[in-house]
């Protein structure tokens, strides 16, 4: 579920991964012309129609002659006065296509920016252990993160990129239930932050590949699941105390499994925003533009799958550490389809421009189009 912070809410640390502490918009205009609702919350839709009214803002584009840039209609979302007109084309009215910049923020300031617009790329998660904040790399700005090589791959204390604030996001109050280790035993704040942390220095580790970073954590819950007695120390113990070694795993020969892994995602999107399916020679395009190149992408493979074990909302919805684990799996499978059908397109072997493609295409699966709770029930199969 997505809400807002409480005012209430005492501050606490915020936390991001290292590629993504200093992140800042770059004006590609993803978002923008993206066909995406935005809704417009009651107290900024007055004072953005009022800017209208005085001409102090004016809409870059227009839906058509008799379309109002803030459309106000029945069945709105909740909290929602209005909704953000769209073009044609799908641009929202208030984006300038030459200059790559919206004009509300350039007139007015971030300030009265409707909310999805001011989090957007952020995906946060607010627990008892504080805030924390991924992205989704359907941002491009946010993909060529993964290719940086400036930073090690670690979790950070302070991002300045992410001071305190009401980020919208998954809200676990302390009434809710912390993550599973599995379906019928709970974590605890203190043994899912070691599982955590865990998670993204597997995915650090310069001798594994991103097939092994997902065979050695498969091991490593499946050992820790075992734990008893179970408490949270007792968890954390058995964490430490796992094999330093990975376990090999090959790059996958044929894009089998991966089609099902995707086929299972699309299962999870709504009817009326489900893509239809495009698999014709996407076989043939791994087998010979993709999969011979993989292994020389490894590095920002990995950066991609600590993005998705950082900040997890699965991990709150799904049943237990392996459910988790799964839900690495079926991204990189993703990563692995997208980067055949954007070879196949293409007609040239994978690149960094196609691979970065394949990233944001992945993640508008995974964050924009398919349900979370749903893909966590589907990927707790693994618990049973």
């Amino acid at each position: 579920m997505v809400l807002r912070y409480p005012a209430e809410m005492r501050p606490r640390p915020t936390y991001a991964l290292s590629i993504h502490a200093d992140y800042k918009c770059r004006h590609a205009g993803a978002c923008c012309t993206a066909d995406w609702d935005v809704p417009v919350e009651l107290p900024l839709y007055r004072s953005l129609d009022e800017a209208l009214s005085s001409g102090r803002v004016a809409p870059a584009g227009r839906a058509d002659r008799s379309t109002p840039a803030l459309i106000v209609e029945a069945d709105l979302p909740e909290d929602a006065a209005a909704m953000v007109a769209r073009t044609a084309g799908g641009d929202c009215v208030f984006y300038h296509r030459h200059s790559g910049l919206c004009v509300i923020h350039r007139d007015l300031g971030e300030s009265m920016l409707p909310a999805t617009c001011r989090h957007f790329p952020r995906l946060a998660v607010r627990d008892a252990r504080g805030t924390f904040i991924s992205l989704s790399h359907y941002c491009p700005t946010a993909a060529a993160s993964l290719f940086r090589d400036d930073v090690a791959i670690e979790i950070v204390e302070s991002p300045p990129a992410f001071p305190d604030a009401a980020y919208e996001g998954l809200v676990v109050t302390d009434e809710d239930w912390p993550p599973l280790l599995r379906p019928d035993v709970l974590a605890d704040p203190c043994s899912y932050t070691a599982w955590e942390w865990h998670m993204v220095a597997r995915c650090a580790d310069p001798r594994l590949s991103p097939e092994s970073v997902i065979a050695t954590l498969e091991r490593d819950a499946a050992q820790v699941r075992c734990v008893s007695p179970v408490t949270g120390a007792s968890i954390t113990n058995a964490i430490e105390r796992l094999p330093r070694d990975g376990v090999a795993r090959a790059v996958p020969a044929t894009l089998d499994a991966s089609l099902a892994d995707h086929a299972e995602a699309m299962q999870a999107v709504p009817d009326e925003w489900r893509p239809e399916p495009d698999t014709q020679d996407l076989a043939a395009a791994y087998a010979r533009d993709v999969s011979p190149a993989w292994s020389a992408w490894t590095a920002p493979l990995k950066r991609y799958l600590a993005a998705k074990a950082f900040a997890s909302w699965t991990a709150y919805q799904g049943r237990g550490f392996l459910t988790i684990v799964r839900g690495l799996e079926a991204a990189l499978a993703l990563v692995r389809v997208e980067a055949a059908r954007q070879c196949r397109d293409a007609g040239r072997p994978l690149d960094v421009a196609l691979l970065r493609e394949a990233f944001r295409q992945a993640d508008f699966a995974l964050n924009h189009l398919a349900a979370g709770d749903e893909l966590a029930d589907r990927w707790s199969k693994v618990e049973a």
